[in-house]
């Protein structure tokens, strides 16, 4: 069990507690043959949402508990500790980076529209970012959204990302200046039932099994003009702006895993502990020598 820390108050513990009976009840049943998979069944997101883990942070105006990231962090923790890291790595996206956006940069009208169906997992969220041949640097993207009246038609290819098949609303990162640099790139809302949208391969990892993680196509997608999330050109600024946070729940994660081999934690936080150690513990792990 992951020890008290002070940051968490008696609401959070108590949070925490739901977190734990979810996990053993609706996830390890299954968890098994979802590995096998690579996917989740998609009753999980709904049982999510109807079990306050979806998108706690959420304001209550838009059907949220109201939550801090505290709430967000719970979540994390458990469901890592607990092993499930697909089911973990679906949720997070979900929770701690796509509700991100729409919460700092959405408009009223898509705040009402999209995150009452994330928090009740009726829809599950994307980000696609990165594409063949494009990986940290975002500014070589090709994913274009061309302007033609009151709509905006999408053309391009993203990989990796996660949700992927079972996204049913996508934050894309399309190029809408040609010559415009960092400035040239904008985030468009693409719902994936829109003409021209294709889910491609479910791709094989070496772990998070049982997290989809997909190539997407966009051939021709028209989306409205509305569908623009935040200003025209702001898709870097956004970017830089919550990605930060994206890098925080990947420390949780690994934190609350790394408490399910307490002999690697006491070695490597001594001040005796040296590069061979972690490594040698690490080897003990099984699979583990596959990767590195």
């Amino acid at each position: 069990m992951l020890p008290h820390r002070r940051v968490y108050d008696e609401e959070h513990n108590q949070f925490r507690e739901t977190v734990r009976r979810f996990a053993a009840s609706k996830i390890a049943p299954d968890f098994g043959r979802w590995e096998e998979a690579g996917i989740i069944d998609r009753s999980l997101w709904g049982a999510g949402g109807a079990a306050g883990l979806l998108c706690p942070q959420v304001p209550e105006e838009f059907g949220g508990a109201g939550g801090d990231f505290r709430h967000n962090a719970v979540v994390i923790e458990e469901l890592s500790y607990s092993g499930f890291a697909g089911p973990a790595t679906d949720f997070s996206v979900h929770n701690d980076v796509c509700c991100g956006y729409l919460l700092s940069y959405g408009t009223p009208e898509q705040k009402k529209k999209w995150l009452p169906r994330m928090v009740s997992g009726e829809t599950v969220c994307a980000i696609a970012m990165t594409e063949p041949g494009t990986g940290s640097d975002l500014q070589g993207i090709r994913t274009r959204a061309v302007r033609e009246g009151d709509e905006y038609v999408i053309s391009g290819q993203k990989t990796f990302i996660s949700n992927g098949q079972m996204c049913d609303l996508v934050i894309v990162v399309v190029r809408t200046a040609p010559d415009g640099g960092s400035r040239g790139m904008s985030l468009v809302l693409v719902e994936t039932d829109r003409p021209g949208f294709r889910h491609g391969r479910n791709l094989e990892k070496l772990g998070h099994l049982s997290s989809d993680t997909s190539e997407l196509f966009f051939d021709g997608v028209r989306v409205p003009v509305s569908n623009l999330l935040g200003a025209e050109g702001g898709a870097m600024g956004a970017l830089m702006s919550e990605l930060p946070q994206e890098r925080l729940t990947i420390a949780l994660h690994s934190i609350a895993a790394a408490h399910r081999r307490p002999s690697i934690l006491p070695r490597t936080t001594s001040s005796s502990a040296t590069p061979l150690d972690l490594r040698s513990e690490i080897f003990k792990i099984p699979g583990s020598n596959w990767l590195i």
